[in-house]
Parts: structure tokens; C-alpha cells; sequence
């Protein structure tokens, strides 16, 4: 695809999701996230679907569009490492580190990319920050700690919201509750992402700094940026 200033958010998400498949390694299962971005990849994949065993899918919604284009899904337990995992990011900073979370699909992401080698980041260029915060930031949650999760945040200067859908809580693939958590400047991911982790009722906080990108595929109108972390 050639690019022009005039690119839409959505040509740029293609464009980056078509680069991510440089990064597919034959004969290999790898890691699918969820998103806009994502299901760009996913469509690009299609194409090389005969030099894959299949994948590791993140959402219901990942696994649905995969199997659409007959690309055989594996469950997390079925496999072992997985080569990589390419999924997009809310946010990202200048050491990889991300905010995820905004399709509700965190835990799942987090698991399988904790499985992989290595973290692909696809995005546009307008994810990348300088501090990550300024995207509520995703905490999905056991229902009952809702309350007393969102004083903590409000002890660390941040607003947190029960995320609805409709007149209910949306409800997770895992049967949890999400906050999105306004007004925070997360500048220590790392520390941030240990701590918050081990709040009673968090079950996956929506930082991923343990689970970094190594790269970063960013859509801009002068084409495809690539960012590489693995030394940052």
C-alpha cells in the first residue's frame, strides 16, 4: 500500500497490520491480539496461512475472525512458547511499555504474551506518547473490590469509572468487571504495573511493562516506522 499525508487512521492501521507479517515465522504458532488494528493483521494473515500451524487467539472476537479466514485457533494450554505475538496498543511509550485494554481483552493478552518470545506492537502514530496515562487506563476487576479499588486509585491522584455497557457493567470474556482510571502520569511503568498488581480484586492491570513490545510498528503517513525496544 503507498502512503500519502492524507492517509485515514484506518489506512495507517492497515498499513502497519501488513508490515506485521514480516515478523510471522513459518511452521511456527504465534500469538493474536484484539482491535481495529489487529483484525487488519489478521486479514494479511489469511495469506499465509498455509505456512502457519495456526494461532493463539487473545478475544472470542480474534478467534472468530481467524477461524473466518480458516485459520486453525489453539488454546494457550495446547502449545508451548509461541514465536511471537502481535497485537496493538492504546498507548505506548519510548521504552515500549503500553496501556492495553480498551477492547476489554487484557487478561487474555497478557497471558499470551507472556507466552511469547516476542512482542510485535502495531499501531498509529498516534499512540505513542512520552508518558503513558493520558488513555484511561484499563484495570479489569473482581465485581466485589470495585469500590475500594477506586478509592486506592484516587489515593494515587487517578478518577476511576465502572466501565457500562448499556445500563450494565460490561462484563469481560472472564466474567470480571473493568475500571477505566482517568487523570494518572505513569512515567514508572514497571513499579507501577508490580504494585497495582498485587491490589486485592485487580486481576490484570492494563500497564504492560513485564510484557513490553520489543517492536513497534508505527503507521504514519510517510509509511511504516519501526521501533525497536530491545534495548531500551
Amino acid at each position: 500500500m503507498s502512503t500519502s499525508p492524507h492517509m485515514s487512521q484506518d489506512q495507517l492501521k492497515a498499513l502497519v497490520g501488513r508490515a506485521a507479517l514480516a515478523y510471522v515465522v513459518p511452521g511456527q504458532v504465534l500469538g493474536v491480539g484484539t482491535g481495529s488494528t489487529v483484525n487488519h493483521f489478521i486479514d494479511a494473515l489469511a495469506e499465509l496461512k498455509d505456512q502457519i500451524p495456526g494461532a493463539v487467539s487473545s478475544s472470542v472476537a480474534s478467534t472468530q475472525r481467524l477461524l473466518a479466514h480458516g485459520i486453525r485457533v489453539y488454546e494457550a494450554n495446547e502449545v508451548g512458547t509461541l514465536s511471537v505475538y502481535v497485537d496493538g496498543a492504546d498507548e505506548i511509550d519510548a521504552q515500549g511499555c503500553m496501556i492495553k485494554g480498551g477492547g476489554a481483552a487484557l487478561t487474555r493478552e497478557k497471558i499470551v504474551a507472556a507466552q511469547s518470545q516476542r512482542f510485535v506492537c502495531i499501531a498509529d502514530a498516534s499512540k505513542k506518547v512520552d508518558v503513558l496515562g493520558r488513555f484511561p487506563l484499563p484495570v479489569e476487576i473482581i465485581p466485589m473490590a470495585a469500590h475500594r479499588l477506586m478509592r486506592q486509585f484516587a489515593a494515587l491522584g487517578g478518577q476511576a469509572s465502572l466501565r457500562m455497557q448499556g445500563e450494565q457493567p460490561l462484563v469481560t470474556d472472564n466474567g470480571q468487571h473493568i475500571l477505566d482510571v482517568r487523570g494518572l502520569k505513569i512515567s514508572q511503568a514497571l513499579a507501577f504495573e508490580t504494585e497495582v498488581s498485587q491490589w486485592p480484586g485487580v486481576v490484570t492491570v492494563g500497564v504492560f511493562a513485564h510484557q513490553r513490545a520489543q517492536i513497534c510498528l508505527l503507521g504514519t503517513p510517510e509509511g511504516v516506522q519501526t521501533l525497536n525496544f530491545s534495548q531500551a
